[in-house]
């Protein structure tokens, strides 16, 4: 006589909870990776207490060598009004962080804010230069 046993394990494993777990990591890291906008060109930015904090569309850096980047590439000041013109079509309140080292004569940044006023005048939008500056240390 064979005797059966009522309590059967069963040796499966489910992989349902272990992939929502893995795709719940996979968006948390792609969300958070958007938020973070690396700055590949090395400046000493000017200190400052301001905290204002704005939506960027576009970066324009000037390093100490005073070459300008439109986001890593560099440009001069033509090839930079028709970058931001590009890269600010279809906005009609854009933001132009610019991140200029400290070293760089106010002409430089005046330059590119004069850019960024002609294509406002140009286009009729209202567009904003913001200059990134860094927390004082203390």
């Amino acid at each position: 006589m064979a005797i059966k046993a009522r309590n059967t394990r069963n040796l499966q494993f489910n992989m349902a909870s272990m992939s929502d777990l893995v795709f719940l990591l996979l968006i948390f890291f792609m969300l958070t990776s958007t938020l973070i906008a690396p700055s590949a060109i090395k400046l000493l930015l000017p200190s400052s207490d301001s905290r204002t904090m704005a939506p960027q569309t576009v970066t324009v850096y000037i390093d100490a060598d005073r070459q300008m980047f439109l986001e890593e590439q560099p440009v001069d000041l033509d090839e930079l009004r028709s970058g931001l013109l590009s890269s600010l079509a279809g906005h009609t309140e854009g933001s132009v962080v610019l991140r200029s080292d400290q070293s760089v004569p106010v002409q430089y940044v005046v330059n590119v804010i004069d850019v960024v006023e002609r294509i406002n005048s140009a286009q009729n939008v209202k567009h904003k230069v913001i200059l990134a500056t860094q927390p004082h240390a203390r």
